[in-house]
């Protein structure tokens, strides 16, 4: 069995992503890693390369604003590491995601029970999304609680949309799951970077090409209501984390904050009656994957 991971990136170090971490996490069960590196205006592509693992084969691309529309430049960007994976099994870790250590091994055997299973297109990962530092981590009803980031290579998988998942012919992959866990980092910085990166997802999703605007830092208000998390981050992530420099709380209520979806009544309540009554299951959510045994 041979195993490719892959991923997109585009100014890891001025965003402060953890593209390093990120591929490192899962480099341990892969045979290559390809990594579309976008055409930065900081040293993104060196800091890959300073890995220094042979295994890791950089594709440098320039970002055509054509896709700034809806996020499509990300499923883009996946797609072009994609096409050049070679393993039976293609490992997608996005730049602000990483994986536990401690899963590996098991994401490594569900890959092999399923080899000879045409019939399962992907696996299936649970989501961790970490909120302001990495102490506090969603159980909101609006973030989603799973999503496919391996896939079978060779029959027409591409991403899907904005790249949170993936489709095969425009249709929902049929996947299985692997019990692991997809530790998400995106709004794990300061809240200054975390304004930047906001700049940013406006110029792809909206093509409003102002992503170096200047902005309040985010808010990440009310902290206090976001569960906090009881486990162990990825060795990798221990570093990063032992060098925080911010403290979330204190840009909380700043100024006029703006209402986060989690926050609305209608998620609140929502996320309690899927927290407290029905064991953590999510009602009225869409499912980007059809789930077989």
């Amino acid at each position: 069995m041979r195993v490719s991971g892959f991923t997109f990136v585009r100014n890891a170090s001025r965003l402060d992503l953890p593209v390093v971490e990120a591929i490192t996490s899962v480099l341990p069960i892969c045979d290559e890693f390809i990594v579309a590196a976008g055409d930065s205006d900081d040293e993104t592509t060196d800091l890959v390369r300073a890995i220094g693992d042979p295994r890791i084969r950089i594709i440098e691309t320039v970002w055509d604003p054509r896709y700034f529309v809806g996020g499509a430049i990300y499923a883009q960007q996946t797609d072009v590491a994609l096409a050049q994976c070679t393993g039976d099994w293609c490992f997608y870790v996005q730049a602000d995601e990483a994986v536990h250590e401690d899963d590996l091994p098991r994401i490594k055997q569900c890959m092999e029970r399923n080899l000879g299973r045409p019939e399962v297109e992907g696996l299936l990962f649970r989501f961790l999304h970490f909120w302001g530092d990495y102490e506090h981590c969603h159980r909101a009803h609006c973030w989603y609680d799973r999503e496919v980031r391996v896939v079978r290579n060779g029959i027409g998988v591409e991403s899907w949309h904005d790249a949170q998942g993936f489709r095969r012919d425009g249709q929902k992959l049929k996947v299985v799951e692997t019990g692991a866990s997809i530790y998400h980092y995106g709004y794990v910085r300061h809240p200054g970077i975390v304004a930047q990166k906001q700049a940013v997802t406006d110029a792809v999703y909206r093509a409003q090409l102002d992503g170096d605007a200047q902005r309040a830092p985010f808010d990440y208000y009310p902290l206090d209501r976001i569960p906090l998390f009881r486990g162990t981050h990825p060795r990798v992530m221990h570093e990063r984390i032992r060098s925080k420099n911010w403290d979330a709380a204190d840009y909380c209520g700043s100024g006029n904050p703006k209402q986060h979806k989690h926050d609305r009544l209608s998620q609140r309540l929502l996320t309690f009656v899927e927290n407290n009554l029905l064991g953590g299951q999510r009602v009225w959510t869409r499912r980007n994957y059809v789930l077989i045994r």
